[in-house]
């Protein structure tokens, strides 16, 4: 089977997009990006995901033709494969429709630093501007937005984070949705006070170095 351990990781993706709240019934897409053989894996459009088996996700290459897959792709196929054509440094890519990320989307305001967590995405999440669902404006859009960034907040619409890999992807995910709703819900009671780029640009490098593969402890 072509691409099988991708396939499997976006099955098992898909149903925590469920179990953590990050999205609702079939909404949201992911992706894996193989970038040996420069196919990538994603999931079908509109499955249920505890439906969905490996065998239903579907591998494309960077010119989106299906290499393998009876099931039709993902709608939002043009939004996955822009990020694996232009961006080194992105192999697994996460849509959700997070509630509280989806609120700022409404109000098409970004997410900026209210949280040291904020720089596992970058200095800010930015808001792209809207376009059509499955479009390759909006793709455009929200790849521009995205620039020196792993999360970006989609007009109208949801979020969108990338990785090195498929966990990192989803851990950005799940922690910029917990900023967003820590921020919406701080503006409820007061003005939010916000980090500084210089104070930012500190927690970034850290970040650099943290976690078990550094030589910080």
């Amino acid at each position: 089977m072509v691409l099988e351990k991708e396939r499997q990781a976006v099955v098992k993706y898909c149903r925590k997009l469920i179990e953590s709240g990050l999205t609702k019934g079939t909404g949201g897409n992911i992706s894996i990006f193989n970038r040996e053989q420069k196919l990538f894996a994603i999931s079908p459009s509109g499955m249920d995901y505890y439906n969905m088996e490996k065998d239903d996700i579907v591998v494309m290459d960077l010119d989106n033709n299906i290499i393998d897959g009876t099931k039709k792709p993902s709608s939002e196929v043009l939004l996955h494969s822009i990020f694996y054509k232009k961006r080194q440094d992105v192999s697994a890519v996460i849509h959700a429709h997070s509630l509280y990320c989806t609120v700022l989307a409404t109000i098409r305001e970004k997410l900026p630093a209210s949280s040291y967590l904020i720089a596992l995405a970058g200095k800010d999440v930015p808001c792209a501007d809207y376009a059509t669902f499955g479009t390759e404006q909006l793709a455009e859009f929200t790849f521009n937005a995205m620039t020196g960034r792993k999360a970006v907040i989609m007009s109208n619409h949801g979020l969108l984070t990338g990785g090195n890999n498929i966990s990192q992807a989803f851990d950005i995910a799940e922690q910029i949705e917990f900023c967003a709703q820590v921020y919406v819900t701080a503006r409820s009671i007061g003005k939010p006070v916000i980090l500084d780029d210089k104070e930012i640009a500190l927690i970034l490098k850290k970040f650099a170095v943290y976690g078990q593969n550094s030589q910080e402890s």
